[in-house]
């Protein structure tokens, strides 16, 4: 147990990612010093984007380096009186801006690998379903509910940063596979070396 925990600590620092994105896979207890090593190593060379569907992340990739702040829907907009600093106008006329979009609208131009994240939102409304943004900083309206489509946008831009990892090297995954490949190696012949233990102490011969 405290194995699997170092493992998952080692893993977490060279990612910098939480101990969720932790591969299952790789998570068991090696029985010989050789054999701890190679999974070690292994952990540090994984690459890291090999935990998710690589169908997904090509799609999420291809679409951040096609889609603009212009594809973004309009949103629905209502406006309301402004509050804060700004003298009477500000109490006098409806120019905040509370633009919101429903995650209905907005799931078909995503990719599916951002979908989940965008519940996950501080700018997420449970009632309607919907992120929410108001913006009240100017005295205009069309300037307020543009504010709002920018701040969607920022935050789109932040969940698929969350959401996709970087691309891994071609370098590291060389190095993941001849590493994978031997830790392989070495549980097969310590699986080996425990069955030909077992035999012998039953008395027959391997």
């Amino acid at each position: 147990m405290m194995f699997r925990y170092a493992l998952r600590l080692r893993l977490c620092r060279h990612l910098a990612r939480p101990p969720s994105s932790f591969v299952p896979h790789l998570a068991y207890t090696p029985s010989s010093p050789v054999q701890s090593a190679t999974s070690v190593r292994l952990i540090r060379y994984q690459a890291y984007d090999d935990a998710f569907d690589q169908d997904e992340l090509a799609e999420a990739r291809q679409w951040r380096q096609s889609f603009q702040p212009s594809s973004l829907p309009k949103g629905q907009t209502t406006f309301a009186r402004s509050s804060g600093p700004g003298g009477q106008h500000v109490n006098k006329t409806e120019t905040k801006a509370i633009t919101t979009w429903p995650i209905s609208q907005l799931t078909p131009l995503l990719p599916k690998i951002m979908h989940s994240h965008l519940r996950a939102s501080k700018y997420y409304t449970t009632q309607k379903d919907c992120l929410s943004f108001q913006a009240q900083d100017s005295r205009s309206r069309t300037a307020n509910s543009e504010e709002n489509v920018k701040k969607l946008w920022e935050e789109i831009s932040r969940i698929y940063e969350e959401a996709v990892p970087s691309e891994t090297s071609p370098e590291k995954r060389q190095k993941y596979a001849q590493l994978r490949k031997s830790a392989t190696e070495a549980r097969l012949k310590d699986k080996k070396m425990m069955g030909s233990k077992k035999a012998s102490r039953k008395g027959r011969p391997e």
